[in-house]
């Protein structure tokens, strides 16, 4: 079946390929760290569903990734596109400890490892 030609519904993997190589790296990076910060919103229960979709445990991982990414990227993306991306990494953390019924200790919060100890 490796002669199949791929339907016009599904993409060509070479067209895919060619997309991605296409897109700046930091353009990669800001669309994840957005996804993420859009993921742990929705599991913080910040969304018009509220506490639907609220778990704590998935928020509490999403929120240390975008952390550790941002970490990892600081030299990599501009203060342009990186101070609003830690501007709402410090909203989720506090959203995060506002929403625990017992907050973790200053520097023990989701991605306080990379950010330090944070206070509203």
């Amino acid at each position: 079946m490796s002669d199949a030609t791929p339907s016009p519904a599904s993409p060509d993997f070479n067209d895919m390929t060619r997309d991605i190589a296409e897109v700046p790296a930091v353009e990669v990076i800001v669309t994840v760290a957005v996804n993420l910060m859009s993921a742990a919103a929705v599991k913080l229960g910040l969304t018009e569903d509220g506490d639907k979709h609220k778990d704590l445990d998935e928020a509490r991982k999403l929120v240390h990734a975008l952390a550790g990414l941002l970490d990892a990227s600081t030299t990599e993306i501009s203060s342009f596109h990186a101070a609003p991306l830690r501007d709402g990494l410090k909203s989720l953390q506090l959203a995060f400890r506002e929403a625990s019924i017992v907050p973790d200790e200053p520097g023990q919060g989701p991605g306080e490892k990379y950010t330090g100890p944070v206070y509203g």
